[in-house]
């Protein structure tokens, strides 16, 4: 649980008590995890050649699979998100010859890139919206001038993992395009979209140009992404990518812990969904907890409870080091006096039923009462 920089808590504290923890609601620690990984991986490396310099063996296999699975003509493996996402944008600001983008003041592109797009590229943002809700049709109409991009956070992770309606979306793609501009789409989480959407992956981003997808998070890879669009787009992506660094001699590791995911992980969305439906509720029903949104537009949600974050965060802590159990995080949300946590439901979520979840956390606030 928990996004935000502002921990509560001493972050090193935080991390040996994440480690020692033998059983975790959400994502394992760092230790289990990669660990873990590594062994699994060795047994699944069998015949999968590595690629080299970012091209043959299994990143031109994982690169096929993501563009079909986006329905797109091609797709270009990187090492990282924030990469990506810059890349992209530049790419479409040289296309269209217009260094304007339009994106929601909250998205990640803005609040978690130092900035990269402005700084690096010299792109200008026009921001949608700064307030805590979706951008709208009206937000893009009031944006005077010329676009060359449109950015949209599908969903948007700050704004409580919240998606559009279809016909939403569907609108300001449409606008978007009238005017001339490119629309992109940071897909960190798309693949946990299509339940809401009613839509395939392909459906999604046939309304877009180019989509950028994660496969460290739902997929529980090591890290890396990949950049989806035109066949133009891809090749000018991959000139960028070799400018920015990105082409390293292999990415076998991160390419393997990837198509792992796409193997195991991918088809399991809707039920991480549906489960994620089921404890919202639970969670719901214990007395001050609120959830945001209700149902999960994805297989994550944020909760919020009437009281200040420190003694929250500090009764999550006391809870994982006395039960060798990770329940989250704690962090202050926006509206005084208040406390948020991020729930996002993955493998190891699953082995914990609704009840047993509600009863951690009634234990935890009992303890910051």
């Amino acid at each position: 649980m928990g996004w935000q920089t502002d921990a509560v808590v001493d972050e090193e504290r935080i991390r040996s008590v994440r480690e020692q923890c033998e059983r975790f609601l959400f994502l394992p620690g760092a230790r289990h995890r990669i660990a873990q990984e590594l062994t699994e991986l060795a047994e699944y490396a069998v015949q999968r050649q590595p690629d080299w310099y970012g091209r043959g063996g299994l990143a031109d296999e994982v690169e096929a699979q993501v563009a079909g699975l986006l329905g797109q003509e091609a797709a270009v493996f990187l090492p990282s998100g924030v990469m990506a996402q810059q890349i992209a944008l530049r790419v479409w600001a040289d296309d269209t010859g217009r260094d304007t983008v339009a994106l929601h003041r909250m998205s990640h592109i803005d609040s978690h890139e130092s900035g990269a797009a402005w700084e690096l590229h010299r792109l200008r943002p026009r921001y949608l919206t700064g307030e805590r809700r979706l951008p709208t049709l009206d937000d893009l109409h009031q944006i005077a001038g010329p676009l060359g991009c449109v950015t949209l956070e599908l969903p948007l992770r700050e704004v409580d993992h919240r998606l559009p309606s279809w016909d939403e979306y569907a609108a300001l793609c449409a606008a978007a395009h009238d005017r001339g501009a490119r629309v992109h789409l940071d897909g960190a989480r798309l693949w946990e979209s299509t339940v809401h959407f009613g839509h395939t992956l392909g459906e999604i981003t046939a309304l877009a140009d180019s989509v950028y997808v994660s496969f460290y998070k739902l997929l529980g890879g090591i890290s890396g992404s990949a950049l989806a669009g035109p066949a133009p787009f891809v090749a000018a992506v991959r000139e960028w990518r070799h400018r920015h660094g990105g082409t390293l001699v292999t990415q076998y590791p991160a390419l393997l812990a990837a198509a792992r995911g796409l193997e195991r992980s991918l088809p399991r969305v809707p039920e991480y969904v549906r489960y994620a439906a089921e404890l919202a509720e639970a969670i719901a029903a214990q007395p001050g907890l609120r959830v945001s949104p209700r149902p999960p537009h994805t297989n994550a949600f944020v909760v919020y409870y009437d009281r200040d974050a420190d003694p929250m965060a500090e009764a999550a802590l006391a809870f994982a080091e006395e039960h060798r159990i990770w329940p989250g995080r704690w962090f202050p949300a926006d509206v005084p006096g208040w406390s948020v946590a991020e729930c996002t439901v993955a493998e190891t979520t699953l082995a914990w039923k609704p009840a047993e979840v509600a009863a951690m956390l009634a234990e935890i606030l009992d303890r910051a009462s």
